[in-house]
């Protein structure tokens, strides 16, 4: 068994395992807990109810978190003629539009967090399913991420601006990031308030009885702390 050192130890001892923590109190005991020497990443790991192999039971959706992720996102558009032309208008900080730039990617040069395409660019896109599913970065209408060109300029700013998607994975859990530990707290909770708004408003149409049964947060190699499911569930993004 993988023995933990003096610091999580330490960190861990912050922690009680048998109490569900309200969600303010998470967040702030999260960045308490903190061990890393660098900026930590905040995250959230759901255990919901769903069975993944069921049409019904998906969950996959997006957010904008008001207060971001506290880094550079950087975003890579696929698209052709004018639609290239506004995704380079918009700020986007790779454009493919030529055969040169889809050759590096397919050769696995990702120097890019967020992939955005336009409908005309997908046939080619296509082609790069093997190197981009694996990662999360392969463009798909329902997470918002195949857009018409008229539209890249407002996916771009939501991307960078912290837009992340979420989706049921195959063990019936759900993984997102909400920000670094050096945020305020109360900017912490905002952006996981919004997240479980989205969450609950993503509930699928055959989820029955409990959605979501456990939510814990945690920060990189730190302890993980127990949220009440009830309260999470009742927050409302702040407008």
């Amino acid at each position: 068994m993988k023995k933990h050192g003096k610091k999580y130890t330490a960190a861990a001892a912050k922690v009680d395992q048998n109490k569900f923590y309200s969600s303010q109190e998470a967040v702030a005991l999260a960045k308490e807990t903190s061990i890393t020497k660098f900026d930590a990443t905040v995250e959230v790991h759901m255990r919901t109810a769903l069975d993944p192999r069921q049409a019904d039971q998906q969950v996959r959706d997006v957010v904008v978190l008001p207060h971001g992720l506290g880094k550079n996102v950087r975003v890579l558009v696929f698209a052709q003629g004018e639609g290239a032309a506004a995704a380079r208008s918009a700020g986007a900080d790779l454009v493919a539009d030529d055969d040169e730039t889809m050759k590096k990617i397919e050769g696995g040069q990702m120097d890019f967090d967020v992939a955005i395409a336009t409908p005309d660019a997908m046939g080619k896109v296509g082609r790069l399913g093997r190197v981009l599913g694996p990662r999360g970065l392969m463009p798909n209408p329902k997470a918002g991420t195949v857009v018409s060109a008229n539209d890249l300029p407002r996916a771009i700013q939501e991307a960078k601006a912290g837009r992340v998607e979420f989706r049921l994975d195959k063990t019936a859990n759900i993984h997102v990031t909400i920000g670094k530990a050096s945020f305020d707290p109360d900017k912490l909770h905002e952006n996981f308030a919004a997240l479980m708004d989205a969450i609950s408003k993503a509930r699928p149409s055959g989820a029955k009885g409990g959605y979501i049964k456990r939510i814990t947060v945690t920060t990189t190699m730190g302890p993980g702390i127990k949220v009440d499911p009830g309260e999470a569930l009742g927050l409302e993004a702040i407008e």
